[in-house]
């Protein structure tokens, strides 16, 4: 569906009477970092240059902060929280940071010094839902003297405070806070509704996603219904329908009625936002449940949809749904990229949707038309009892996949002849094919998995050359369905164990490399260049007498940094520990070759960011997890 006519007028005069000073797709301004992503188009993208290619060797650690939730994991074990996944703001010569129990922190720039530290309690509700305490960021919006830190918790509340003191907002909400479980169109039982992501601020609304159980066992679920509210009172501004209600746009792709009990279809991920235009994008995720579609029949709009809407009024403007359908858990894990690209002499304000099966979905971002052709192509029909999947899917033309996609013999290792032999005797246990096989009674491997390709940290763009810097993992998933036990669920089918109750290995080693980093010319959509991220089991295998085989990819990673200079990505090691230890690494933009790997104490967890204080550019990424997690805080020594 496209915008009408004199909606795009509309829209258009708008943006030639009301221009705004920041383009959202600049990258950080004034060197702050005001959003979570650097600025409201997720570039991840700051025009910073004092730490470059020949000094990048004398950045250090300048201070550790440590997070106040080690003093209540030590006093309460059972709180433990999993990887500090957050990334802060720098407003003000002030870091703003959530912390894995929805903590507020406040950090001076400069020397890593709490300020202050706001408790909502939201961490006495319990552990929340789906992946328990994991908390990513916050958003801010300020009016002359008016500073404003919004704070959305494990426990569904939306809180304002006061970013000098952090006190809460009185007039905002209740006391300053909004119970995000109330005013939604059903009932939400208690910690079956959360929040893990940040709020975005466009304009005067803070606009909120929620996370929702992916491992539901009723049809009736929480719906994932985005929602806006006023920055000042708290009131609610409007509410968009991910599953459209009876009477709205493409309710009718929900068959039998099953838009009445379907939820989930949320946005867990991070948001987007156009300011220029006045537009918000929606990365919107899985319905109930995720593997098996037969109670909820027909596309299922707006379910793993990118959705435009004008940010004041929750209006629709339009949608590209990426996945018809959807039984593989092939939400859009990561926020929409806004960029400005040249296609073929043709100036275009797009946006970009990475995907968990390794596209780059590219649309022009005020009209929604895609910026290269995405065909519908025939994909494999489910043999499942009730289940009816959509007979074609859509591929992008270009950029082609930064993930191998499918499964087939010639992807399995063969470093030696045992190897390749094990390795096809576990595939022959389970269904295989090409993308988008269908989960079946038997099981399947999927490639890429429900962990991506792309994930959550999403990746970076060059807003001055229109280079995406895209980190993935080459990662398969067995899913197996059985059938729903009646006195436990309603569903037909479920998604059952990842491995056979005889313990036996379901998903064969492939051919690496396991991680690696992709640059695309989004000017172009061709790959400039390709590398492994990381080595991998390169030791291992060269201890067992096999020829070196070159850096494979493998060990944790954080999303990436952009500056004018480098490009910069946190890497924990190999994957199997046998090589390599934590560090930060620094790539050359033009070729992925490692300029330099900055040492770190911990292993980096959230995406880092960079800002200028005191006269200095200083790089801050989140590490830990547990009884020990905080910020680190690097710059030139």
């Amino acid at each position: 569906m496209k915008i009408k006519v004199q909606d795009l007028l509309s829209l258009l005069l708008s943006f030639v009477l009301f221009p705004t000073i920041t383009a959202a797709q600049q990258g950080a301004p004034g060197g702050e970092w005001p959003d979570y992503g650097g600025d409201l188009g997720s570039t991840k993208f700051a025009p910073l240059s004092q730490i470059d290619k020949t000094n990048v060797e004398n950045v250090s650690i300048a201070w550790m902060w440590h997070s106040p939730d080690d003093e209540l994991v030590a006093e309460n074990p059972r709180l433990r929280p999993g990887a500090f996944k957050a990334t802060p703001l720098m407003v003000d010569g002030v870091l703003y940071i959530q912390t894995s129990l929805s903590l507020l922190a406040a950090i001076d720039a400069v020397s890593g010094e709490q300020l202050w530290a706001f408790d909502p309690l939201s961490h006495e509700a319990g552990r929340p839902v789906n992946l328990g305490f994991n908390a990513r960021g916050v958003a801010h919006w300020k009016e002359g003297d008016d500073s404003r830190i919004f704070l959305a918790t494990g426990d569904s509340h939306l809180w304002a405070l006061d970013a000098t003191m952090g006190t809460p907002i009185d007039d905002f909400g209740s006391s300053g806070r909004i119970r995000l479980r109330e005013g939604l169109r059903r009932p939400v039982p208690e910690r079956s509704y959360g929040v893990m992501s940040p709020p975005l601020v466009v304009g005067d609304v803070v606009v909120v996603g929620s996370s929702i159980s992916d491992g539901p066992r009723y049809m009736t679920a929480p719906p994932g219904d985005i929602r806006a509210f006023d920055v000042r009172t708290g009131e609610q501004r409007w509410i968009f329908h991910t599953v459209p209600q009876e009477g709205e746009l493409a309710n009718d792709t929900w068959e039998d009625g099953s838009w009445e009990y379907t939820g989930n279809t949320n946005v867990w991920t991070i948001m987007s936002a156009d300011e220029e235009l006045g537009l918000v994008y929606l990365p919107i995720g899985t319905p109930t449940n995720d593997w098996y579609g037969g109670h909820r029949l027909g596309d299922n709009l707006f379910a793993e949809s990118l959705v435009a809407l004008e940010a004041s009024t929750g209006r629709y403007i339009w949608h590209f749904q990426m996945v018809h359908h959807g039984v593989w858990d092939y939400d859009p894990p990561a926020a929409p990229i806004l960029l400005d690209i040249n296609v073929d002499g043709r100036l275009i304000k797009a946006v970009a949707q990475l995907t968990k099966q390794g596209f780059v979905f590219v649309f022009d971002r005020i009209t929604g038309e895609p910026v290269w052709p995405i065909e519908e192509r025939p994909v494999p029909p489910s043999n499942v009892p009730g289940e009816r999947l959509s007979p074609t899917q859509p591929f992008p033309t270009r950029p082609v996949p930064f993930e191998r996609q499918g499964i087939s013999v010639d992807d399995l290792i063969d470093f030696t002849p045992e190897l390749r032999a094990e390795a096809e005797a576990i595939l022959q246990r389970s269904d295989h094919g090409p993308l988008y096989q269908p989960p079946s009674e038997r099981g399947t491997l999927n490639l890429p998995g429900w962990f991506g390709g792309a994930n959550w940290f999403g990746a970076s763009v060059d807003p001055q050359t229109g280079m995406l810097y895209v980190p993935s993992r080459t990662g398969a998933i067995h899913v197996q369905l059985v059938p729903g036990d009646p006195e436990r669920s309603d569903f037909r089918y479920m998604r059952g164990r990842a491995q056979s109750t005889a313990g036996e290995e379901l998903i064969p080693r492939l051919k690496p490399p396991y991680s690696r980093l992709t640059a695309i010319d989004m000017n172009t959509g061709d790959h400039t260049w390709q590398i492994p991220l990381g080595d991998g089991i390169r030791q291992r295998l060269i201890d067992s007498g096999i020829p070196d085989p070159g850096p494979l990819g493998g060990g944790g990673f954080t999303g990436p940094l952009l500056t004018e200079t480098i490009l910069f990505i946190g890497h924990n090691g190999a994957r199997d520990g046998a090589s390599g230890g934590p560090a930060l690494l620094a790539l050359d933009k033009e070729t992925g070759q490692t300029i330099h790997a900055i040492e770190l104490p911990r292993g980096g967890t959230g995406t880092p960011m960079t800002y200028m204080a005191d006269g200095r550019q200083h790089i801050v990424l989140a590490f830990g997890s547990g009884t020990e997690a905080g910020l680190m805080g690097l710059t030139l020594r």
